[in-house]
């Protein structure tokens, strides 16, 4: 038998479930009437901003951008189709890149002091500086826990019931 939560479990889990479905909702609606994007779509032109080159082997960016290759290559599609991302062979010539385009690089640059504003104000406004801190070093830990425990879990064997 499962055993329940305490109060402060209860209350820390419904705090993570809260802002795990409400802050994407407010980015993606945000980012959507804006600038035509998701927030899925933004984080992929992001990180491509970031990468040398521009350049980023598809399973890294979906990795980065915490998303399956299927959610990742689909998005990846639209990109294509509205001109701010391409694929190209790996320098390597093993694996295939996502490439950001000049009209991509522009996309992003234009929709990131929108996003940064609005990461301010659903969540880093309602904080102390000590409290910023605290948050980022509890959202660091909670990260490379639920990695950890998605990765073991991944190769873990598949036991029937």
């Amino acid at each position: 038998m499962t055993k329940g939560l305490d109060s402060v479990e209860r209350r820390a889990w419904n705090a993570v479930v809260t802002l795990a479905m409400r802050v994407p909702s407010a980015l993606d609606s945000r980012l959507q009437r804006e600038f035509g994007m998701t927030h899925f779509e933004y984080r992929v032109l992001a990180l491509l901003q970031e990468a040398p080159e521009h350049r980023m082997r598809l399973s890294t960016l979906a990795a980065r951008g915490h998303g399956s290759i299927s959610r990742l290559s689909h998005v990846v599609s639209k990109l294509e189709r509205v001109g701010w991302a391409r694929r190209e062979a790996a320098g390597s010539g093993r694996g295939i890149d996502a490439v950001l385009t000049p009209s991509g690089l522009a996309k992003v640059v234009e929709a990131t002091p929108d996003y940064l504003v609005a990461a301010r104000r659903l969540v880093l406004d309602g904080l102390d500086e000590t409290q910023k801190s605290e948050l980022a070093v509890l959202g660091e830990r909670l990260s490379q826990h639920l990695i950890g425990t998605l990765e073991a879990s991944e190769t873990a064997p598949v036991t029937g019931h």
